[in-house]
């Protein structure tokens, strides 16, 4: 009796605290949202309801960080298939004016991206990626300074829960936290 209002108790405070069984760094509800995929589809929130997700901010036209960060979301892709996890990838566009469907559909390819489970999202103005990723993702975003086509956005990937809660960040540039990201997803899986 004694072990059953102890796992009772236990239930009840890891319910308290999100319930994930891995160590988080955010509590943020994403929002609503309906943008364009890569196909040219309507891809939003809803399309991810019980789904473990891991979502970036990047742009095609990029010459910095967007590189080693896109690599490495393929290469998670690749180590998601590998260890049979079943989540989804989402790259947000902070460049959507230029980023059409057309053009992120090529830039995906180009990283070999299997589309089944990772969209490139684009469709919105700046002013409502910014707000996105600065009010949701607590993750920065700036247009590009004058004479250049270079929008200053943060590097990190995002761990979002089924429900929608953005749980943890990583850096994205680091080849090596894709094991961590792995880690969790199996933990929380």
């Amino acid at each position: 009796m004694r072990q059953l209002f102890l796992l009772i108790g236990l239930s009840i405070i890891l319910s308290a605290c999100g319930g994930y069984p891995i160590e988080t760094t955010m509590s943020e509800e994403v929002p609503e949202f309906e943008f364009v995929n890569q196909e040219g589809e309507s891809f939003g929130l809803k399309d991810l309801e019980g789904e473990w997700w891991i979502a970036d901010f990047i742009f095609t036209n990029c010459t910095d960080v967007c590189l080693p960060m896109t690599a490495n979301m393929a290469k998670l892709q690749e180590m998601m298939k590998e260890e049979g996890i079943d989540a989804q990838l989402v790259s947000f566009s902070v460049d959507p004016d230029f980023d059409t469907p057309e053009i992120l559909k090529a830039y995906g390819e180009s990283y070999k991206a299997d589309f089944s489970n990772w969209n490139f999202l684009t469709g919105y103005d700046f002013d409502t990626i910014k707000e996105l990723s600065i009010k949701t993702f607590k993750s920065i975003l700036a247009e590009p300074p004058e004479g250049t086509n270079q929008v200053t956005h943060g590097t990190s990937f995002f761990l979002v829960s089924p429900e929608g809660e953005v749980i943890k960040s990583y850096n994205g540039t680091i080849s090596d936290n894709m094991k961590s990201i792995i880690s969790d997803l199996k933990k929380v899986q």
